[in-house]
């Protein structure tokens, strides 16, 4: 980059850069103004003016609406993180002078959805009550980016193995087996051993294709030589799934945690199918570099101490 627009881009001010994050947002300059409280105008303006202070196109303009350039892509990716490191300045002040508030917003995947993340929110506001805690469902290809851009604090689930981990950062909590699970009194329920061939006569529900258990369960069907059956169910839905399980007579696979309450109350059955390749580490995952809040930083406590206390109850999840 030339030192002259490196010298410009310091002349840029917070309010251009948060219109230009908005307009790349929402593909309108109106749209954008509108949600920022501001009018067309002013907002048009504010555009000119970074454009020319930079000396480049950041948008190319059409009559159904802008297009980053990749002059304004690239602002976008810089600008959304300064925003968000604003936004936590701002919660940092606000928990200092109001004690122990704040704001996190967490994103789960499934296998942090039904106990890891519940008893970890729960722990944080016994200690924490003014906290507010926003939680995003998602799989990764959709809540790492956000995370990348500091829409997130963490991400919390099943760590990706390679796929979309560039500029993030995980810790492992406990190792997380996956299952099979029927309803009571499904043909297979009472069956003292089962291999895969036994369960591709019935409806599977499984994780969608971006998700890395649905990678590992393609790999064990082709590694036995056997293809999921092709009347699946593709959901991360846990009251969905869980419905489906208890009133036909799918098969749906599951992260052990996610299911166990249901199978120590006897409303879902294991299924006796060995899936060991599909275990994967169950913990946390930060943006590189990211300077967790107060709010934030006693969440991710409250994960460790949760996560401790589950791996403390390793053997059972690897009972078959």
């Amino acid at each position: 980059m030339p030192l002259d627009t490196v010298i410009a881009a310091d002349r840029l001010t917070i309010k251009q850069l948060r219109i230009v994050c908005a307009i790349e947002r929402h593909g309108s300059i109106r749209v954008a103004a509108e949600s920022l409280h501001l009018t067309q105008p002013t907002a048009t303006k504010a555009l000119k003016e970074a454009e020319r202070t930079l000396g480049v196109t950041l948008f190319d303009r059409s009559n159904r609406g802008v297009e980053p350039t990749s002059y304004g892509l690239a602002l976008c990716r810089r600008a959304s993180l300064i925003m968000a490191e604003l936004r936590h300045v701002g919660e940092d002040i606000r928990e200092l002078k109001e004690g122990r508030g704040g704001r996190i917003v967490v994103g789960t995947l499934l296998a942090a959805s039904a106990r890891l993340l519940p008893a970890a929110i729960a722990r944080l506001r016994a200690n924490r009550p003014g906290v507010t805690v926003s939680v995003v469902e998602g799989t990764n290809d959709l809540l790492l980016p956000s995370l990348r851009l500091g829409d997130l604090d963490l991400v919390v689930g099943r760590l990706p193995e390679y796929r979309g981990r560039a500029g993030t950062e995980q810790e492992t909590l406990f190792e997380e087996a996956t299952c099979m699970a029927v309803r009571p009194g499904h043909p297979l329920a009472g069956a003292k051993s089962l291999t895969l061939a036994d369960t591709v006569s019935y409806d599977l529900i499984v994780p969608p294709n971006e998700t890395t258990l649905r990678r590992q369960l393609d790999k064990v069907f082709h590694d036995a030589g056997l293809s999921l059956p092709p009347a699946t169910v593709e959901s991360v839905s846990l009251l969905t799934n869980r419905r489906l399980t208890m009133e036909t007579d799918s098969i749906s696979v599951w992260p052990y945690h996610v299911v166990r309450q249901d199978l120590i109350d006897g409303t879902l059955v294991r299924l006796p199918v060995l899936l060991d390749q599909t275990s994967r580490p169950v913990g946390f995952t930060l943006r590189t570099g990211y300077v967790p809040s107060p709010a934030a930083a006693a969440m991710i406590e409250a994960l460790r101490a949760v996560g401790a206390e589950i791996r403390a109850e390793a053997p059972a999840s690897k009972a078959h």
